[in-house]
């Protein structure tokens, strides 16, 4: 019956939950609405449940007592059997409802207008009985008090509505004419009618006592809707009447037929529905599963982003810092040093009273200290140099390092310019104090340039430019340190023209060679020519030696144009051979660099030229400079053995200058040494000069040696010459450089320079005789 489940759901919960005090705090019971079990209702509901036990004992015992035997026939055998067996499972579900329409309802209606009640009331009972065991079976904990209570409501209501009907219609229901439909329905009226109220007010009244509801709710929640279950039981009990009163087999077996077809076809419907719905809950399942993983999923790619951009913001601020700040000394780089010096430019634009100062400091010797102590000993120094100049500077102020000895600091709390001065020699004055790495004691000094930036500048490349130019100036100068003057910048733009016109002397043909004899004073007659370099720019006409010579020097280009002219004066050397003496050909003498000694392959370019322009190596003459030749002492010897292993002539150049060892003079192979024009040119009788010539020739003699004076200007000091035993001399008094076709002029001309000494002069024909008197001593 209807009952059973309802019974069977509340009694299983309670009696699965004795402690009343526990089951109201349980979270677990969270499931069904508004549910909670009152402690104080449990003794009426256990009053309530032991009355209608009671209740429904003496009726039951009435209806066993009192059931007519004699008209129980091998129908209502069958009919039980099927009630209690299969008619509770023979239930079919309204779709989308809580009505289940049960065969068993309609049977014991059928009963009770068949058989009478005491037979109803029987198979109520057995029914009741047989589908709460059955729940048993299947795992459903139903205990013995509510097996109890099934089978009593079911005695109960079945047994009422059996009396009512009797009592409405004056007589028991077998023993009533079904013929008339009317009186058949209106019998299954009453009794469906009072079965559902009577078993409403049963189940609610129970209901609301066990629970937190009032019995109108339990009422319009669960027992209307058997009112269409006791309805359509009610019609299915008619049916089964008349067609037990009016026996026709044919229709009994077509409608049993129809009603197994329908049973099937609807099982077969429910089952296919189940087997639909299980697999939409599986793949419910399956999808919920699959966006609970992919809400896992996204949650760890979030995460793992997370992580990514919190590791990329780290990675971005080391990369800044790594941009704006140098990797050994973690100080401010070159960049970061530019964003202050613009920073700065622009305060100025706004305040052009304001004033910084930008010093720019270079180590001296750094790359020796590299080259001997090594690499790691050099970024020692580095690391110290930057501890004190940060130890030196204010907060408002700014050191850098820009690149390997290079450093920078921007004063910008400039109070006047004298500041900067004091600061710049405090910044030498720290640094000259020797600095201790591994275990050695390392002394330095520095080069400092200053530049004071104000509104005049517009960009922080200027005013970097401009403090680099001056440091260089200090660097030549040899002094603590430069201020800029723009007149610094003039001549630095003026050095880099030269510089880029330079590069393309050779290449436009500009480049031009002068030639300026060399006297034999004995004879007075030329010797040989010195090749002179000149350039005849296009814009400028000739330029001074003077202004790219130093030039070409620095940066390199002095190896290219020296081969250039050795080349042409070569070629030239061998035309004009035509007109030396027999067995005594013109000497070619070709001024050499001190950058030739970094050249390895200078002995092969010799020859090659030698080669080239046919010319005897005799008739050249290589002169290096006293301080190129002792700057690379050692260098030189060796070179000057390979060159001399030519055949060529060597000559050490503005001999007296420099600071050579007399340790290393005798041991250069050399063939001449030239007397600096400074010498001659203020040669006086018993000057310091003219003691300094003196004794320069006679270091020659010793070393047997010939001396060449270059600068002579005046006859005095060709007589001077003369009487010192001097062999060669150049200079003015002689003839200016001059291009190839005037040499020549004075090549063809073999007596031109015999008249500079007039034979009929006694003063000078007596020097004569002594001058012709010491060459024989010597």
């Amino acid at each position: 019956m209807w009952t059973n489940k309802i019974i069977v759901d509340i009694l299983s919960f309670v009696n699965n939950h004795q402690d009343f005090s526990q089951i109201s705090n349980r979270k677990s019971l969270s499931f069904i609405p508004k549910l909670r079990i009152l402690k104080k209702h449990v003794k009426i509901v256990n009053l309530f449940v032991w009355l209608a036990i009671a209740l429904a004992i003496p009726i039951a015992v009435y209806s066993v007592w009192q059931m007519p035997y004699l008209k129980l026939d091998l129908t209502f055998l069958a009919f039980l059997i099927v009630t209690v067996f299969v008619g509770s499972t023979f239930q079919i579900q309204l779709p989308r409802t809580k009505i289940h329409l049960s065969f068993a309802e309609a049977t014991i209606f059928f009963f009770l207008l068949v058989y009478g009640t005491e037979a109803a009331v029987i198979t109520a009972a057995l029914e009741s009985l047989y589908t709460s065991v059955s729940m048993r079976r299947k795992n459903i904990n139903i205990k013995s008090q509510t097996i109890a209570l099934n089978v009593s409501f079911g005695v109960i209501t079945t047994f009422v509505a059996g009396i009512a009907a009797t009592a409405l219609f004056g007589s028991q229901l077998p023993l009533m004419n079904f013929e008339s439909i009317t009186l058949l329905v209106e019998v299954l009226a009453v009794l469906a009618g009072i079965q559902f109220l009577l078993n409403s007010i049963l189940v609610a009244g129970f209901t609301s006592l066990r629970m937190e509801k009032t019995f109108y709710s339990v009422i319009s929640e669960t027992c209307f809707n058997a009112l269409i279950m006791y309805a359509v039981g009610a019609t299915l009990a008619g049916l089964m009447t008349k067609a037990v009163y009016n026996i026709e087999p044919v229709l009994l077996i077509v409608t049993a037929v129809v009603a197994a077809t329908a049973y099937i076809t609807y099982r077969r419907y429910v089952d296919d529905v189940k087997v639909t719905s299980a697999k939409a809950e599986q793949a419910e399942r399956e999808r919920a599963e699959q966006a609970e993983q992919h809400i896992e999923e996204l949650q760890h790619h979030i995460a793992e982003q997370e992580k990514t951009e919190q590791a990329l913001r780290e990675s971005r601020e080391k990369f800044r810092h790594a941009a704006y700040h140098d990797n050994l000394t973690d100080l401010p780089n070159r960049n970061r040093f530019n964003e202050i010096v613009q920073f700065q430019i622009d305060k100025c634009q706004h305040k052009p009273e304001q004033e910084f100062a930008v010093l720019f400091l270079d180590l001296n010797r750094f790359k020796t200290i590299n080259d001997s102590l090594g690499h790691s000993v050099g970024d020692e120094l580095i690391l110290s140099v930057g501890k004190r100049l940060a130890n030196l500077t204010g907060k408002s102020d700014l050191v850098a390092r820009f690149s390997g000895d290079e450093f920078a600091i921007i004063l910008t709390d400039l109070k006047n310019k004298k500041y900067a001065t004091e600061f710049a020699m405090l910044v030498r004055n720290k640094l000259a104090l020797p600095f201790t790495i591994g275990g050695r004691q390392i002394f330095t000094s520095v080069s400092i340039g200053i530049s004071f930036g104000n509104s005049l500048y517009k960009k922080a490349e200027e005013v970097l430019r401009d403090v680099d130019i001056a440091m260089y100036h200090a660097k030549e100068s040899r002094r603590p340190f430069e201020i800029f003057d723009p007149s610094m910048h003039t001549r630095a733009v003026t050095l880099l023209q030269i510089e880029t016109d330079l590069r393309h002397a050779l290449e436009r043909d500009e480049m031009l060679v002068y030639y300026q004899p060399i006297i034999d004073l004995a004879t007075m007659k030329p010797m040989g020519f010195e090749a002179l370099m000149r350039w005849k720019h296009p814009q400028r006409g000739i330029v001074p030696p003077v202004e790219f010579i130093p030039v070409a020097e620095e940066t390199g280009l002095i190896i290219p144009l020296t081969l250039w002219i050795m080349r042409t004066a070569c070629r030239q050397a061998v035309a004009w051979n035509k007109y030396a003496p027999a067995n005594k050909p013109l000497i070619m003498s070709i001024n050499l660099s001190g950058k030739h000694f970094s050249q390895p392959d200078l002995v092969n370019q010799v020859r090659a030229i030698i080669e080239e322009t046919g010319i005897n190596p005799r008739s050249v003459k290589l002169e290096l400079t006293e301080s190129a030749v002792m700057d690379n002492a050692e260098n030189a010897i060796g070179m000057f053995k390979e060159l001399r292993s030519l055949g060529v002539q060597l000559s050490i150049d503005d001999f007296g200058t420099g600071y050579s060892s007399l340790s290393y003079l005798h041991r250069f192979p050399i063939d001449m040494l030239k007397v600096d024009r400074s010498f001659v040119s203020t040669m006086e009788g018993g000057t310091e000069n003219g003691e300094i010539v003196r004794t320069v020739i006679a270091l020659a003699k010793t070393l047997r040696l010939n001396v060449i004076a270059e600068g002579i200007e005046s006859i005095h000091q060709l007589h001077q010459l003369r009487i010192l035993g001097c062999e060669y001399g150049q200079g003015y008094l002689f003839s200016r450089p001059v291009p190839p076709d005037e040499a020549e002029i004075l090549l063809k001309d073999k007596n031109r320079w015999q008249n500079i000494i007039p034979d009929n002069n006694p003063l000078i024909v007596a020097q004569n005789r002594e001058f012709t008197h010491l060459r024989l001593e010597n």
